[in-house]
Order: structure tokens, then sequence, then C-alpha cells
């Protein structure tokens, strides 16, 4: 994705409060910045792979996820070097 000029790889891990949990999958499919959204068990319900021009854009976006309604914990990693493709 660095060849479309995005250069900030992220996987984000999201939990929610179980009734909202399917209401939170419905806004994050709707999101423009979410390449892939899979549901997950283990440390998180919900992991997401972003792509951002920037860390201010990766930052904004954590704090529209930390305030989404139901969402109650955001764990974004950023991806320093993909290893095997």
């Amino acid at each position: 994705n660095k060849k479309i000029g995005f250069e900030i790889g992220t996987v984000i891990g999201i939990d929610a409060r179980p009734e909202k949990y399917v209401q939170v999958i419905e806004k994050l499919r709707l999101s423009k910045q979410v390449m892939k959204l899979c549901s997950s068990s283990g440390d998180h319900m919900l992991m997401i792979e972003c792509w951002f021009e920037d860390s201010g854009s990766l930052a904004k976006f954590v704090t529209f996820l930390g305030k989404m309604d139901g969402v109650t914990k955001v764990c974004p990693a950023i991806i320093n070097q993909n290893l095997k493709c």
C-alpha cells in the first residue's frame, strides 16, 4: 500500500460490549479506513487492518474508534515490516 501513498499499516484489536457488538461491526464495515475486518478469539473480539498516510491520521482514527458507542478497548499495533506475505 506504500505504492498508493499509504505509509503506516496497522492491525487494531477492538473489544465491544456484547449488546453493541453487531452495531460496532456494522460501523466498522462502513468505514473507508478499514481494509480487513475479522472476528477473533483471544485478546480481542475484533481485529481490523488499516493503512494511513501518516501518524496523525492513525491517531485521529484511533480516537474515533475509542469514542464509538459500545467500544470498550482499542489496541493499535503498527506493522514495521512484512516478514512473509
